[in-house]
């Protein structure tokens, strides 16, 4: 909240259109990118849920585990 009121305002990112077969590494790539420029998080709700409910799991783990590695820091 505090970050709210002192200027910092946190990045949320579109994930984009689902595309195809690439969405997965088209994820990973930007919330690497959106992590690295101090974002906060990535939107992916049509990559995910555009397709078999497995699929989009494994999708939404592997943005979800780009957030929560540590080695992946800002630029």
């Amino acid at each position: 909240m505090a970050n709210c009121y002192m200027g910092r305002v946190g990045l949320i990112n579109s994930g984009g259109a689902s595309g195809g077969q690439d969405d997965l590494a088209q994820a990973v790539r930007t919330a690497v990118i959106n992590k690295r420029a101090g974002g906060m998080g990535l939107i992916v709700g049509r990559k995910s849920f555009q397709r078999p409910m497995a699929d989009g799991i494994a999708l939404l783990h592997a943005v979800q585990d780009v957030y929560l590695d540590l080695d992946a820091t800002v630029a």
